[in-house]
């Protein structure tokens, strides 16, 4: 066992919780709010996140690991089906689970479509979270809190901004609550436990989701190819990446009138890249295609969504 969890009291807890929601509720906002930093991408796009993110809460009694999801959906293409998979396999495996609801829109048919799903998950507590209550009313909340507390019997109900941090102190004491004990999983400075390469690729896919068109953001996937110091210098970093999009239209949506829309890519995600890893960064980014990718189980698998 690594020295650092044997200074640790026996009543510190330590464990995991996971946000799932339907597309767009907040999740990954709200796990970025409570770990102090950005770990997870954020867009207007549903559907921004594809993979179960880690990132790591810090308190002198416990240690929280927070699992981001993959928006819970009904899929449409093969991408979709195994986005679904992940979410129900972290669901098994967490210590407890946050059910995110945005406070500002009407329970719909995919609330209950998850509501459903977390029914099966008989052994692990759920808490339901109201999310985005900055853009709500007091009223609004309060006609939100009851409606959640019909669709089943959660453990708490717990109203939330992650962008104001109202209530985030309450949301991650009620997590912990339901923690084993145990001696912390990860060291104390680590805020996750993602590679920094696919750090860097979610980054670019964050930069090149705003601002296209709505059908494009679940054609983009990106790939870090290479990344490490320049030879002979210390204080520059070469990142090469692609971009995949799935048809030659979309390439020329995603590089812009001249190159112009590509350039600003690169410019917003290397200072997103340069804040992230605390050094300069020099960005090769190139767009590929391959057709109908989300489709394709071997272009998946290369992409790096597995089985």
């Amino acid at each position: 066992m690594s020295d650092f969890r044997s200074d640790f009291p026996d009543d510190f807890h330590a464990g995991f919780a996971c946000f799932v929601g339907r597309p767009n509720v907040g999740k990954s906002t709200l796990m970025n709010a409570l770990v102090g930093t950005k770990v997870a991408i954020t867009s207007s796009k549903p559907q921004t996140t594809r993979r179960a993110i880690r990132g790591i809460v810090h308190r002198p009694e416990a240690q929280l690991v927070i699992v981001d999801t993959p928006g819970f959906h009904r899929p449409r293409t093969l991408l979709g089906e195994r986005l679904d998979s992940l979410v129900l396999s972290t669901l098994t495996e967490v210590d407890v689970i946050g059910f995110c609801v945005p406070a500002n829109e009407p329970i719909g048919k995919g609330d209950k479509f998850i509501t459903e799903k977390l029914a099966a998950v008989k052994k692990t507590p759920v808490v339901a979270v109201v999310t985005k209550c900055d853009l709500a009313s007091r009223e609004q909340i309060a006609r939100q809190l009851l409606a959640v507390s019909e669709l089943a019997d959660f453990a708490e109900i717990v109203p939330v901004s992650a962008e104001s941090g109202e209530q985030l102190d309450v949301l991650a004491e009620q997590l912990i609550a339901r923690l084993p004990e145990s001696p912390p999983l990860y060291a104390g400075g680590e805020l996750t436990d993602e590679p920094e390469a696919i750090l860097v690729a979610e980054l670019i896919r964050e930069a090149a989701l705003e601002g296209v068109r709505d059908e494009l953001p679940h054609s983009i996937a990106v790939v870090v190819e290479e990344m490490g110091p320049r030879e002979g210098r210390d204080d520059l970093l070469d990142i090469y990446a692609f971009m995949y999009v799935e048809r030659q239209s979309q390439k020329a949506i995603v590089i812009g009138p001249g190159g112009a829309r590509l350039k600003d890519v690169g410019t917003r995600a290397r200072q997103q890249i340069e804040a992230l890893l605390g050094s300069r960064v020099y960005l090769d980014l190139r767009i590929k295609v391959a057709k109908e990718w989300q489709r394709d189980p071997k272009q998946l698998r290369r992409l790096g969504f597995y089985d």
